[in-house]
């Protein structure tokens, strides 16, 4: 019997998790055993998974899971160095040469474990499965809108945290853009019609911001795009890759611009292929933004877990997209899993 082991979040501003009680409910029905650790901060409360029927296990207690447990969660495991011996489904970040990702890697060849990478789960045709994009586009495009808020104040943007709902972050941000009896600002989003975009675009709308919605067809050209530094806003919500033009160069740190606030929600400032090189690291939860430059004033927002923002929704929707595949957890042996371990051992080669 397969034996999927859900694992606490050990991350800190994690709240997510990437099955519901109802989809563990279905796994079950299925034959598919269910653990699930207690956990102090996610999203969903335990009172569900035990009512679907899952065994209970103490928080972080996955290094002692049985050898033949699939262990399932989202973010990053601590930076411990020990060998890793049961097979992990998450979010390795090991594949495009970070530092922390080879030393991920290297654990996992330590102890003979495999990595299901959640971001390389994909379809026949390379499309993932299950993403977050939706969200993490949502609550970008409202930190860099509180950004832009922060600056009419004079002020820069302070620290973000969880809510609720969205319900709740709308009221808020809302009050704050009300309270400066001002124009709403003009915003071009890049990848409009990509999950993260439509995120963003949704938010932003809902804001009353006045949104120009760019896609393939509108870079295409290469660039340069002048019209990025005509709006007060951009939001970057493509994958970087070979190929991907730079949107904001450096150059526009001095030039004339109505653009002041960056939402990079791709996050990638150590790629190569990095398509607003104004900036050098993620930002964070506590420092929001990173002022890359005074006059005239730019703010760039570049977190990179802000579906953990919104937990309740991101989680909901995240995990819905991938039950289908969690219910073939019973065989690894073909579609999605094969090309996922195929990317790991693909990898794992060249340590």
């Amino acid at each position: 019997m397969a034996h999927l082991w859900v694992r606490a979040e050990q991350r800190l501003n994690e709240d997510r998790v990437g099955l519901t009680p109802e989809g563990a409910r279905a796994l079950l029905d299925k034959g598919i055993r269910v653990t699930v650790e207690k956990s102090s901060v996610r999203a969903i409360p335990i009172d569900g998974y035990v009512d679907a029927g899952c065994e209970i296990a103490p928080e972080n207690s996955w290094p002692d899971a049985p050898g033949d447990a699939i262990i399932f969660g989202l973010k990053e495991l601590p930076e411990d160095g020990t060998p890793l011996h049961h097979r992990h489904i998450m979010f390795g970040h090991a594949y495009k040469g970070q530092h922390s990702g080879k030393a991920l890697l290297q654990r996992f060849k330590a102890g003979g474990g495999t990595l299901y990478d959640l971001e390389y789960l994909v379809d026949e045709t390379g499309r993932r499965v299950a993403a977050f994009g939706y969200w993490a586009g949502y609550a970008g495009a409202a930190v860099t809108l509180k950004s832009w808020a922060a600056q009419q104040r004079g002020a820069v943007c302070g620290p973000v945290g969880v809510y609720p709902g969205k319900d709740a972050l709308l009221a808020e941000l809302g009050a704050e853009l009300d309270a400066l009896n001002r124009a709403r600002p003009s915003a071009l989003v890049i990848g409009a019609l990509g999950r993260v975009g439509s995120g963003a675009v949704g938010l932003l709308s809902a804001m009353g911001c006045s949104v120009t919605k760019w896609d393939m067809a509108e870079t295409a050209s290469g660039g340069p795009f002048p019209e990025i530094l005509d709006h007060a806003l951009f939001l970057n919500c493509i994958f970087a890759r070979p190929g991907t033009p730079v949107f904001v160069p450096k150059s526009a740190l001095s030039a004339p611009r109505a653009l002041s606030a960056i939402g990079d929600v791709a996050c990638d400032p150590d790629s190569d292929y990095n398509p607003v090189p104004v900036y050098d690291r993620a930002t964070t939860w506590d420092q929001p933004v990173v002022r890359v430059a005074t006059v005239p004033v730019l703010d760039v927002m570049a977190i990179d877990n802000l579906p953990s923002m919104l937990p309740v929704e991101s989680s909901q929707d995240y995990a819905a997209q991938l039950l289908n595949t969690l219910l073939s957890v019973d065989d690894l042996s073909g579609g999605v899993w094969t090309r996922a371990e195929a990317d790991f051992v693909l990898h794992s080669k060249e340590l």
